[in-house]
């Protein structure tokens, strides 16, 4: 299928296997990261996306990329942590918080997911794929985005040094909220109580910024 954004008029190929049917999807575009829109029969278009003839030198082929589908309106998380079990644990605690789960493998993995959708919620193990909890490849990309795009996530860190919502070590490390691998079981209470603080903090700004048209 070949199809083009409304946003950025970008064009690109996504193979038409990738494309569920039955169901009204939803991808970010890779270009401006702005949503497109699948209506539910195969081939159907929704709102924000054109269908185009394109050739080899005009468009930008998605074929190989990493698009996960997701349904209008769902929140989703990518989860970085090394042990299965834990890991078991993270995500069976979001699946009860309704969250479209993405695990990734290693740094390059996340790195690449992330290049190409837009996560509401981050699990991040300090230690995942590295020894040195400073120089975790994800944290250091998170801390790097600008501000317009960093508020909009929820980062978790996953931590066994810092103990749980631990606020100015949370703010030290640039993450939202930090939980200790020895409260895991718990993830899913502290979570949604950080959520709901983060929330909360947000609220007036973003209010006032969706008013003068800068969300």
């Amino acid at each position: 299928m070949n199809i083009i954004c409304d946003n950025c008029q970008s064009k690109f190929r996504i193979p038409d296997e990738k494309i569920p049917s039955g169901r009204r999807t939803t991808i970010p575009c890779p270009k401006c990261k702005g949503k497109i829109s699948l209506g539910p029969k195969t081939g159907a278009a929704g709102r924000g996306v054109n269908f185009v003839d394109t050739d080899s030198n005009g468009s930008y082929n998605a074929a190989e990329k990493p698009f996960d589908f997701i349904e209008e309106e769902g929140l989703t998380a990518l989860v970085c942590e090394s042990n299965p079990l834990v890991r078991k644990t993270i995500t069976e605690a979001l699946e009860l918080m309704e969250y479209q789960i993405t695990g990734a493998e290693s740094t390059r993995d996340a790195l690449k997911r992330m290049r190409y959708h837009n996560y509401d919620l981050f699990v991040v193990n300090e230690t995942f794929d590295t020894e040195n909890p400073e120089s975790n490849g994800i944290l250091l990309y998170l801390e790097r985005l600008g501000m317009a795009v960093r508020r909009n996530m929820f980062i978790a860190l996953i931590s066994d040094r810092f103990r749980t919502m631990d606020n100015m070590m949370a703010l030290n490390k640039s993450v939202n909220l930090i939980i200790n691998i020895k409260n895991v079981d718990d993830l899913g209470k502290i979570l949604s109580r950080g959520i709901t603080d983060n929330e909360f903090f947000y609220r007036v700004l973003k209010g006032t910024l969706k008013e003068v048209g800068r969300t």
